[in-house]
């Protein structure tokens, strides 16, 4: 009896001491998580992981060594009962259970999970039975593809995203000429003043003037009249011509003149 003991009494040091490194191993990754996160890289997140799934690995070694006595088979019986505060025991448990009192003996010396939780669970086996092995390895396969194909595509966007911060954006257009259009258009800069040949502005010594043309008109006008007072003539552009077949001709000069008249200055 008193090796059975001695023997519990060592199990349970021992697997204590592997509860409180990994308390302290998750404590700590969890201070990194809620402190250090601005600075906190991949390598060392993953190093805290390697860390705790070694430690749980322990335990589970621990749990299931031969000597270890099947701790399953141990009763806990609470023996006193209160609802004042016990420092001794909030010194055990760090803080966290100020009193042992009805509220929280059934939350802490549970062995079986609730009975909705456990109703559940016997369900989830029930419904695992009834699909075939064929079945489970379809739907197995099928989840691993889907799996797959997801995971392809998140690797897919790092690359893309990584290229794309790394290599700038190429560039669509010319600054220089976009300038340039910006003030031939606002500005008329780097135009040209070339006109056709054979034009010619108002003024020049090619081209009539207003004044010529106007005086040519008038001619036109008074021999018109003179040459057939009784008829009305139409009217063309502001100037009276005579019909086909009605007497008295228009002199040459003034037929120069309205032909000088009808082109346009800037006529190409």
């Amino acid at each position: 009896m008193q090796r059975e003991e001695k023997q519990l009494e060592a199990s349970l040091d021992a697997l204590l001491s592997q509860v409180a490194d990994l308390k302290n191993s998750l404590g700590s990754f969890i201070y990194k998580l809620e402190n250090e996160y601005d600075r906190l890289t991949w390598p060392s997140v993953l190093d805290s992981f390697a860390l705790l799934s070694g430690q749980l690995n322990t335990l589970n070694k621990v749990l299931k060594h031969e000597k270890t006595p099947l701790f399953r088979n141990q009763v806990i019986i609470p023996l006193v009962l209160s609802p004042d505060r016990d420092e001794d025991l909030m010194r055990q448990t760090e803080g966290r259970v100020p009193v042992f009192s009805h509220e929280v003996v059934p939350d802490h010396l549970r062995t079986k999970p609730d009975p909705e939780v456990e109703e559940q669970e016997k369900q989830l086996t029930t419904d695992a039975a009834r699909i075939g092995a064929d079945a489970a390895q379809k739907q197995i396969q099928s989840l691993n593809k889907m799996c797959s194909n997801l995971l392809e595509k998140i690797s897919k966007e790092e690359r893309e995203s990584e290229s794309g911060g790394l290599r700038p954006n190429k560039q669509t257009f010319n600054p220089a000429d976009t300038n340039a259009l910006v003030a031939a258009v606002a500005f008329g800069k780097g135009l040209s003043n070339w006109r056709p040949s054979g034009s010619s502005g108002p003024g020049q010594p090619g081209q009539p003037g207003a004044a010529t043309i106007l005086a040519g008109a008038s001619g036109l006008q008074q021999v018109q009249m003179a040459g057939a007072p009784s008829q009305q003539q139409p009217m063309l552009s502001g100037v009276q011509m005579a019909q086909a077949g009605q007497p008295g001709k228009m002199p040459s000069g003034i037929k120069t003149n309205i032909k000088s008249a009808s082109m346009h200055p800037y006529q190409r």
